[in-house]
């Protein structure tokens, strides 16, 4: 990578949403955290961010929305978006993955392998 990975991280959990921050900032990348939905799209409206991170139990419009909206906005049709969830639940996998994530991550992960996959489709993106 050249220039540093920018990430948006939406997690409503504050402490969660800063340690993913954390590691991302120690792996070399820019990010910037969003606690709802609402902040995200404002976010995205405005941001191209490299990647997404997307909790799925969001209050207020869940992750699954989240998804839909951003996918709406021009400059994030391509952007590669991560679910991340505490959830275990198979379904909530295989919706994730029917919309067309391109990841997904259970809580709580080990920070190697977070940041190893955020990195990892950083990369695929910027060589596609």
């Amino acid at each position: 990578m050249k220039d540093k990975a920018k990430i948006l991280v939406v997690e409503d959990e504050m402490p969660m949403a800063m340690m993913m921050v954390h590691i991302l900032h120690r792996g070399g990348c820019e990010a910037e955290a969003a606690w709802s939905g609402e902040k995200a799209l404002r976010l995205a409206e405005t941001t191209k961010f490299d990647l997404v991170t997307l909790d799925i139990n969001l209050p207020g419009m869940d992750g699954f929305e989240i998804y839909e909206r951003l996918r709406q906005i021009s400059h994030f049709q391509d952007t590669p978006i991560i679910f991340v969830s505490g959830r275990l639940d198979d379904e909530y996998r295989r919706r994730a993955f029917q919309l067309g994530a391109a990841d997904f991550v259970e809580k709580p992960f080990q920070a190697r392998d977070f940041l190893g996959r955020v990195l990892s489709l950083v990369e695929q993106t910027s060589l596609a």
